[in-house]
């Protein structure tokens, strides 16, 4: 048996709660009514609604606080609006702040019955649609790491071909690959997966602090031994430790690090005495290790002793076809950490994303998603949110000193060198004018005329209704 959709219908007239009511009764819905906006506020702290029908004027609360409330749940159920003929314009207002619809007064049963099936029909496609993108996910992702490409599947192969052995493994690749949740998921596929998984930064620290941290000290070792200490590998016995770096530990400890990795054991500052420990070895680098070898500046022998499985993460410059499931993934995963509203995702965001090169990869691509999500007020992604993305690929594109400009329409130049200046300055009208070299009010009467005629490109929108002298 199919579950119940909820419905609150806030609504001060009796009559019009009686009608609500008894129409959706007789669709088996679960009805719940109040005739006041700071009762139905309060109902949605305690329950979870699937649609919320409401007035936009009532005696306390204005519809327009129930739905910018309904909006910021988790779960965000839908919001049609009941509007007076002389309130259409707030229900238009509401349309653009997230409500579905709304019906105006005096309404006729049939126009409400067509409204709730067309709502409840774009919310069965919209789980279709979530179902589906879980499955797509699912398939092209291994703990957590996504990616369809051809590259990235030969990267879960290895995961899951080494994760049953105890054998070490070298990750490499640039910053912000994902090496860490690689290894990881080695760990979380393995037979150690039930025993601790402790990472180690070996370019967080000063070499004497990353010997007692991985190995441990007596009482007494040296000046602040003020009791024993055990380190990182016995901390991580029956299970794995991922040296992160690797290429930053000095060659004292590399040493160290080959006799663990020959004999299974450890020997504590300030000790005699060697201990044994089960551990598996990760390690981590994003330099050429083969060319620190021939330099002397990593030994020979530790680097055989590491590379034995190799797993190499490509840049995301080499998989910009994964981008499109990482773009969905973040902006799932943002909107869930920060309790904001689920963003649909326009199209032309991940033809703009793919055209970027990505030097800091999906670390970076991350990042930038959720600054776009930060400044986003609407429920869609668009392109305009990742301005200051446009403005790193320009600056990669180079001067355009030498371009031609015969031809070029002068106003169009005009508009463009003060959006972007405008943009630079982050809405400073002041700095903006000295720069073009013209007054502020001249500046200001040049924003006044675009946004009258429509022609601020969406880039430039929270730069030019919110500027600032």
């Amino acid at each position: 048996m199919d579950k119940k959709h909820r419905v609150l219908i806030v609504d001060d007239e009796p009559l019009i709660l009686d009608l609500l009511k008894e129409t959706l009764k007789r669709r088996s819905f679960d009805v719940n009514l109040v005739d006041r906006g700071k009762v139905a506020l309060k109902t949605l702290e305690s329950s979870h609604f699937d649609l919320i029908i409401t007035d936009v004027k009532l005696p306390d609360v204005n519809g327009m606080d129930i739905l910018r409330r309904a909006k910021k749940l988790p779960d965000s159920p839908g919001v049609i609006m009941i509007t007076a003929y002389g309130t259409i314009k707030h229900a238009v207002e509401a349309m653009k702040e997230g409500a579905f619809d709304y019906i105006t007064k005096p309404f006729e049963i049939d126009e409400l019955e067509i409204t709730l099936d067309r709502f409840f029909r774009v919310k069965r496609l919209e789980r279709e649609v979530d179902v589906l993108r879980r499955h797509i996910q699912d398939e092209f992702s291994l703990e957590g790491i996504i990616g369809k490409s051809a590259v990235m599947q030969q990267v879960f192969e290895a995961i899951q071909m080494v994760a049953g052995t105890n054998s070490t493994v070298l990750i490499r690749g640039e910053s912000g690959t994902g090496k860490e949740m690689v290894a990881r998921a080695i760990h979380a596929l393995s037979p150690r997966k039930k025993g601790p998984f402790v990472r180690m930064n070996c370019a967080a620290l000063p070499e004497t602090l990353v010997d007692t941290e991985l190995f441990g000290h007596e009482k007494g070792a040296f000046t602040g031994a003020v009791g024993r200490k055990d380190g990182r590998f016995k901390a991580a016995h029956k299970g794995t430790i991922l040296l992160d770096e690797i290429s930053e530990m000095g060659f004292h400890l590399q040493a160290k690090l080959l006799r663990v990795l020959q004999e299974k054991e450890v020997a504590p500052i300030g000790s005699n005495k060697t201990e044994r420990v089960d551990v598996r070895i990760l390690a981590t680098t994003n330099q050429p290790l083969e060319e620190w070898v021939k330099q002397g500046k990593f030994r020979e022998d530790l680097f055989y002793r590491l590379n034995v499985v190799p797993i190499i993460l490509p840049p995301l410059r080499d998989r910009k076809e994964d981008i499109p499931l990482l773009v969905q993934h973040f902006v799932e995963k943002i909107c869930a950490i920060n309790g904001l509203p689920k963003k649909e995702i326009d199209k032309d965001v991940y033809k703009l994303l793919q055209e970027y090169d990505w030097p800091g990869n999906i670390r970076q691509l991350e990042n930038a998603i959720e600054r776009a999500l930060v400044i986003n007020k609407g429920d869609v992604l668009m392109p305009g949110h990742f301005w200051f993305l446009k403005k790193e690929m320009q600056k990669i594109a180079g001067p355009t000193a030498n371009c031609k400009l015969a031809g070029v329409n002068l106003r169009e130049l005009e508009k463009k060198a003060i959006l972007d200046t405008l943009a630079k300055n982050r809405g400073n009208r002041t700095k903006t004018a000295q720069e073009l070299g013209i007054s502020v009010r001249t500046l200001r009467n040049k924003l006044k005329e675009y946004r009258e005629n429509n022609e601020v490109p969406e880039e430039y929108i929270i730069w030019v209704y919110e500027s600032k002298d």
